[in-house]
């Protein structure tokens, strides 16, 4: 798949999301006892009480709301790829719509924790982390984007107070 730039797409981590039509998480589902799992389980399953080894591969919601947030002040280790000069970014803990299982993600660019709050609807997209200068590929993740607003808490009363571990 190519971009409006002509350049081609590849996943950051294979099998982790989908890029054709609307992007979806790649998770997997236990035959035995329902559980979901994200990035896909395979063995045991993650339900402690359930001992099946069987999962389905799964797509997963593509929409959820915020659990926890905050931000990256600090540049994150290789292989994480950084704009020179680093941007600090907003990462938010979300619980997906069906599933109701927390998936961590970077938000897109231009949303910074004053504007997230928990219980805020957002949905998933992919977006470029960065051009590899080898191939001329753009290298890609998901990332959530706002899809409205709601009058969801905000942690400790403050704004930007959403961190609940995340």
């Amino acid at each position: 798949m190519t971009t409006d730039t002509g350049r081609a797409r590849r996943p950051a981590v294979d099998g982790w999301f989908t890029l054709d039509g609307e992007p979806a998480l790649l998770g997997s589902r236990c035959t035995g006892c329902g559980t979901y799992a994200f990035p896909a389980q395979e063995g045991l399953c993650r339900n402690p009480e359930c001992t099946c080894t069987d999962h389905t591969r799964t797509p997963l919601s593509r929409h959820g709301t915020i659990w926890s947030y905050t931000d990256a002040r600090y540049q994150p280790p290789a292989p994480f790829v950084a704009p020179d000069p680093y941007a600090p970014f907003a990462i938010a803990a979300v619980e997906l719509a069906t599933e109701q299982m927390v998936v961590l993600g970077q938000m897109v660019a231009g949303v910074g924790t004053d504007e997230l709050r928990v219980g805020m609807p957002v949905e998933l997209v992919v977006d470029t982390l960065y051009a590899d200068p080898e191939s001329g590929d753009d290298v890609v993740v998901w990332k959530w984007k706002p899809t409205g607003s709601t009058s969801g808490s905000t942690a400790g009363g403050t704004p930007g107070g959403g961190d609940r571990g995340a």
